[in-house]
């Protein structure tokens, strides 16, 4: 800080100094036109002298965004001439600018990241892909202020080098045209004239001639990926979607709306992974493991505390039962007659507009459309321990139809992940009877969730019957004497000291993997890292095949699946008219323990990993009245917002019901509403989403005006007599 007030000072006395001694009278084109004749006296005995001390100069000018820099280019011209007049204007301008952007960058960055870190956030992303592009058009137009664009520049976390060497390219055009309007200088009346409107008109074209440029070369890309296939002259379809999970129903739905032509392919359950093996089966086991929990602690209700009687055959019949009732919601005859043409088999690629489908029934179709949507999901990933094949295994996709058979909860049962799905899965089972040991390497389970709220789920988990191993990394599994065994050993101990754990079932639930293999995606050259890659329009490679899901990433959430298939349907049939950019701001989570978790925006430590000067307010569910009649007090609010701000950076929710609480956040934050607007909102009572209110009213009861209420109390004072 100091050297930064330093800083500050020095150029502060640098410009005074400079206006205080009228050098600013030199740089007008009076000043220049009357003092040519000495200046040229000076160059014909020190021309050495006069060119660097010009240099020097241009450069403290140019570095402390002093006006003039247009006169000074006009002095290199009427004193060295074209050339030599270019040259010195040219690097001379082009030092002093990254000067300024540099002290710029120095001053003013860091606190403006503070300030406004998800704006800086998002230029940083743009400037990092096209800011040399975009800086070099700026420089081609001189309608915008040169030391502007240094000091505006100097913010964003473009490199040093890059805005040199563009600034040099990019004005040197303007510059020549000052220069060699300065070898005629006595015929120059004013600047007016030499910016005429004609110029300056030509430098617009010319600063929009990047961007013909760039649509140009993406033509030529276009085609250069195109190359080795011949498009079809007609289309069988406007779209094909090959996978009918969340994205890709969404995707195929938009696109029967607008009456395009559309073929949904689908070689499994239509509905995908989370109807059939993921959120909804997982939210039926939650909800009876919840009663059944409820039933031993009936105290807690004023009733009596009993041991809960079921069949376990009988829960997981309800799961499947749950799944058939909202199974006719993603329905082949639903889809079909909302425009959609389902056909049950597996799409492969064979060119980007060709699709090859191995019917299920054992034919084989083939179609082409203009545009084409993947959307094949993920499956969970299995770690390769040895002996894990030998010994069996379970996950979230397979545990399902396995479980359904058996008579009672796996006795002993293991589970390998310690995120949202083996948290959930785990409580369950403990509740449903298991014996649950869940093995974690990190040294939390829910890492990605704030410290306070990873103890608050392992507390709760532990609460259900779960032992719980953080820090412990499996090894291998092994079959002895008619039992499974898991081999794991704990980490940041010092010793390699083994732990064998008995089980009769292990479910993988260490996080899922892209469906990557079996769609022609090699074939076609498609980039794949760990997810297809795509632009932020969803365009892979090719432009008119896109991806959508949790094939893409960066959010394996259903809902997050949904709001990409919108995007990929409307730049897929629109993109030749408008494009819109996948928005990715305000996304809320949730991890569906008891209570639960929910989340949107950032966490506490997000906020100080990213540096920003923030604030906590927290409101207690123990403060709630509906949660007080629900007997259900455990939980909190915590809000992030800027210091002394009522902006929501993000929101945690920790309660029963957290998941549709944090909806209220995820509507302000999309719109930009603050604490006080949501303080401001009439809430039912007694009711859950009155916790919100509240934490608002703890934000506002911490902001009070002091001073006002002071005023105030002495006004009702004086007004009691």
């Amino acid at each position: 800080m100091i050297k930064k007030i330093l800083l500050l000072l020095i150029a502060a006395v640098a410009i005074g100094l400079f206006f205080h001694f009228d050098l600013h009278q030199l740089l007008t084109l009076e000043g220049l036109k009357g003092s040519m004749d000495q200046f040229s006296q000076y160059k014909a005995q020190s021309p050495l002298l006069i060119i660097g001390g010009f240099f020097l100069l241009y450069v403290v000018v140019t570095a402390l965004s002093l006006p003039g820099a247009a006169i000074l280019t006009l002095a290199a011209g009427a004193l060295f001439g074209l050339v030599e007049g270019l040259l010195v204007a040219s690097f001379a301008s082009t030092i002093g600018a990254t000067l300024a952007f540099l002290v710029s960058r120095y001053l003013l960055r860091d606190t403006i990241k503070k300030r406004f870190p998800e704006r800086l956030a998002a230029i940083d992303a743009g400037v990092e892909k096209e800011g040399g592009f975009y800086l070099f058009t700026l420089r081609l137009v001189p309608v915008f202020p040169f030391f502007l664009i240094n000091l505006l520049m100097g913010v964003t976390a473009i490199k040093s080098w890059t805005f040199y060497w563009v600034s040099q390219v990019g004005m040197l055009a303007g510059t020549f045209v000052f220069v060699n309007a300065g070898t005629q200088l006595a015929q120059i009346e004013s600047l007016s004239g030499i910016l005429s409107l004609d110029l300056i008109l030509s430098f617009a074209l010319l600063g929009v001639f990047p961007f013909i440029a760039k649509g140009i070369l993406n033509v030529f890309k276009k085609r250069r990926v195109y190359k080795n296939y011949t498009k079809p002259k007609s289309f069988d379809r406007n779209m094909i979607v090959i996978g009918a999970g969340a994205g890709g129903l969404v995707t195929s739905y938009i696109a029967a709306a607008v009456k395009a032509k559309v073929t949904l392919i689908e070689a499994g359950e239509m509905g995908g992974d989370c109807l059939n093996y993921g959120c909804v089966p997982s939210k039926a086991i939650i909800k009876s493991a919840k009663i059944a929990e409820q039933i031993r602690h009936g105290e807690h209700y004023g009733l009596e505390n009993m041991t809960p009687q079921f069949s376990f055959k009988k829960v997981m019949a309800r799961v499947h039962k749950v799944i058939a009732d909202i199974a006719p919601h993603d329905s082949i005859e639903r889809y079909t007659n909302l425009g959609v043409d389902v056909v049950k088999g597996y799409g492969k690629l064979i060119d980007p507009w060709t699709v090859e489908i191995k019917l299920n029934d054992g034919g084989t179709q083939t179609l082409t459309a203009r545009t084409i949507v993947i959307a094949t999901g993920a499956r969970p990933f299995v770690p390769p321990l040895p002996g894990i094949e030998e010994t069996g295994y379970v996950t979230s996709d397979t545990l399902w139809d396995k479980f359904a058979a058996l008579d009672e909860a796996p006795k002993k049962l293991v589970v390998l992940g310690g995120g949202p799905i083996g948290s959930e899965l785990a409580q369950s089972f403990a509740r449903l009877g298991s014996s649950v040991t869940q093995i974690e390497m990190a040294e939390r389970i829910m890492i990605k969730e704030d410290v306070e709220v990873s103890t608050f789920a392992h507390e709760a988990l532990s609460e259900s019957g779960v032992n719980i191993l953080t820090s412990h990394q499996a090894l291998r599994c092994e079959a002895r004497d008619g039992k499974k065994f898991i081999i794991v050993k704990r980490l940041n101990e010092g010793n390699n000291e083994e732990i064998a754990i008995e089980y009769d079932e292990l479910l993988c639930a260490v996080g899922r993997s892209a469906r990557l293999k079996g769609y022609g995606l090699e074939a076609l050259g498609i980039e794949t890292n760990r997810t297809i890659v795509t632009n932020e329009y969803l365009e892979t490679l090719y432009p008119n095949i896109f991806a959508a899901g949790d094939i893409v990433g960066p959010y394996q959430f259903t809902h997050v699946a949904a709001h990409q298939g919108w995007y990929a349907a409307v730049n897929g049939l629109f993109g030749n008219l408008k494009k819109f950019k996948v928005d990715y701001r305000v996304i809320p989570w949730t991890t569906f323990i008891d209570p639960e978790v929910a989340r949107v925006g950032l966490n506490e430590q997000d906020a100080i990993d990213k540096g920003i000067d923030f604030e906590i307010t927290r409101f207690e569910f123990e403060e709630l009245d509906r949660a007080i009649t629900d007997s259900a007090t455990k939980g909190f609010i915590k809000v992030i917002t800027p210091k002394g701000k009522d902006k929501i950076l993000g929101v945690t929710v920790v309660s029963e019901h957290a998941g549709d609480l944090i909806a209220e956040f995820v509507l302000a934050m999309k719109h930009g509403l603050g604490l006080n607007k949501i303080l401001g909102t009439i809430h039912s009572y007694p009711t859950w989403a009155e916790g919100n209110k509240y934490a608002a009213g703890e934000w506002k009861r911490a902001h009070a005006p002091e001073k006002v209420l002071n005023m105030l109390e002495k006004y009702h004072t004086w007004r009691r007599g």
